[in-house]
C-alpha cells in the first residue's frame, strides 16, 4: 500500500484529534464516557457533558452539562460517581471486572449503577437488594483495578 500527501495528513490529523475513548490529557481517564454524573439522577437521564464544565482530580476527569450540575458534583462527588468502579454489577456478583455500558444504567438507593446490558439492569430493577451483594463483595475485586476506579 503506497501513502499518498492526503493519507500522511490524514494520519497526522487523527492523532492531532486527541486521545482515545475514554481517556482525556489531563487526567487519565473521562469519567461515564463524558456523560454528566450528576444529569443520571435528573428526570431527562443522562445528558452529554462539556468541556467547558470539566472538573479533574484522583486520575479521573468528569464533564457536566452545567455550570450547575458541576457545581452540585463538587458538593459532594460520592453521590454522584458510579458504584463499584463503573463495572457492572452483576459481573461483580460473579466475581469479575465487567466493562459497563454508560447508556445502561439504574439509580438504587440513590446510588448510580452501570451495567453491560439491558438484562443485567432488568435483573436488579427487580431485585435492587442485589446492589449490597455486589458492594460487599467489590473490597476484594477493588485490588484487581489499575487503581483508577476504586
Amino acid at each position: 500500500m503506497w501513502l499518498t500527501r492526503r493519507d500522511c495528513a490524514g494520519l497526522v490529523l487523527a492523532g492531532l484529534a486527541g486521545p482515545a475513548r475514554g481517556q482525556t490529557p489531563a487526567s487519565g481517564y473521562l469519567g461515564l464516557a463524558g456523560f454528566d454524573p450528576v444529569s443520571y439522577f435528573l428526570p431527562e437521564g443522562p445528558q452529554a457533558g462539556l468541556a467547558t464544565f470539566e472538573v479533574s482530580g484522583a486520575g479521573w476527569s468528569w464533564r457536566f452539562a452545567s455550570a450547575a450540575n458541576r457545581a452540585v458534583f463538587l458538593r459532594d462527588p460520592t453521590v454522584y460517581t458510579p458504584r463499584l468502579g463503573g463495572y457492572d454489577l452483576v459481573g461483580i456478583l460473579d466475581g469479575r471486572l465487567v466493562d459497563a455500558d454508560p447508556l445502561v444504567f439504574a439509580v438504587v438507593d440513590e446510588r448510580l449503577y452501570l451495567f453491560r446490558n439491558a438484562e443485567h439492569r432488568d435483573r436488579v430493577v427487580a431485585e435492587p437488594s442485589l446492589a449490597a451483594k455486589a458492594e460487599a463483595s467489590w473490597p476484594t475485586l477493588q485490588g484487581l483495578t489499575d487503581g483508577a476506579r476504586e
